[in-house]
């Protein structure tokens, strides 16, 4: 069925296009009964404007896009992107702005999306996750020229506003926590080594090792995949000198690195322990619970819905929200090495 248009419903009125027009864009020069009976027939029609006529009238869409570049599956799973996006919605709605989201499978068809939805007047603004090194994302962005929020940092993003925490210092925060519990051969199993909070992680943690005189500390890149998770477990677990702690950067593989730990027989807290990135419903119903790192991570969707719609509202502001670091939660899953105890392959 083809869309309706301003002729289709002056036809069904009985009036013409011109008091169509004004009716519809809250103009003088229609009666008000006239109004009324248009915009009823606009609604029995679902008339809704088109993003270009839109566009070139200057309003705006009322939506904000985000596209995420990642496994489906692997979102679909994530606590953290669940209680972001809700947090995300939860801000804009209360603005009646919707979030328009989009998964693909790589960068340049994020890329493709921005240029799409920018060029249809789909969105006001753009929320970009996931920074990468040398982010292409930024230039691109940028010359859209429509308002866009980055979620991640520290550091300047070209001309782009952003929301971030400090990864660097809630991972030095875990390795002096299991280093003051005597641990001295940690593994880190990390997320994609193109992302920049992955690259802080990782070298929070080799900077640490060197201030505490670690034995071993050793990062090892996943898709953040429970199933990739709990191959690098796996691996971990069956070597000589097997680590004592284990960090993962998502939740869902560290409860399938506990799953992987009682498969194998390695007792969590006895002779593993387990710290996960991120805290969830999930680290908190799992035996024994997963010592985590904590955040509000409905309220940090929230905050970067807020900072995006003051950037749409004034597009020259370019503001730098720096939130609270997460704070680490101690649950049953870590303790202090069993000293003495064998390390060799199980």
């Amino acid at each position: 069925m083809s869309r309706p248009t301003i002729a289709d419903i002056a036809r069904r009125a009985g009036v013409s296009k011109g008091a169509v027009s004004f009716a519809l864009n809250g103009r003088p020069g229609v009666s008000e009964t006239t109004r009324e009976r248009i915009l009823r027939v606009a609604e029995e029609m679902n008339w809704r404007p088109h993003s270009a006529a839109r566009a070139l009238g200057g309003a705006r869409a009322g939506a904000v896009g985000l596209v995420l570049a990642r496994p489906a599956r692997t979102i679909g799973v994530e606590p953290f992107f669940a209680q972001l996006l809700s947090g995300l919605q939860a801000g804009l709605s209360a603005h009646a702005v919707a979030l328009q989201l989009m998964v693909v499978e790589d960068t340049a068809a994020e890329v493709d999306v921005y240029r799409r939805w920018a060029s249809e007047h789909r969105v006001d603004g753009f929320i970009l996750v996931d920074l990468q090194l040398r982010d292409p994302r930024i230039e691109v962005l940028e010359e859209l020229g429509l308002p866009s929020v980055v979620l991640g940092g520290p550091g300047r993003h070209g001309t782009l506003p952003s929301v971030w925490a400090d990864d660097r210092e809630a991972m030095l925060s875990i390795v002096d926590y299991l280093a003051a519990l005597g641990h001295r051969r940690i593994a880190h199993l990390a997320g994609l080594p193109a992302f920049q909070h992955t690259q802080r992680r990782i070298r929070a943690l080799r900077d640490a090792s060197r201030r505490l005189g670690l034995e071993e500390a050793v990062s090892v890149p996943t898709d953040f995949s429970d199933a990739e998770g709990a191959a690098a477990t796996r691996t971990l677990l069956a070597r000589a000198g097997r680590p004592t702690a284990i960090v993962y950067d998502s939740d869902v593989m560290a409860v399938a690195g506990l799953g992987v730990a009682a498969e194998m027989g390695v007792s969590v807290p006895g002779d593993l322990s387990i710290v996960s990135f991120d805290d969830s419903v999930l680290a908190r119903i799992v035996h024994p619970a997963l010592t985590a790192l904590s955040r509000d991570t409905f309220a940090l969707g929230e905050q970067v819905a807020g900072v995006l719609l003051r950037a749409v509202a004034d597009p020259s502001s370019a503001e730098d929200l720096k939130t609270p670091t997460p704070r680490l939660t101690v649950r049953e899953s870590t303790a202090p090495p069993a000293l003495g105890r064998p390390t060799k392959s199980v």
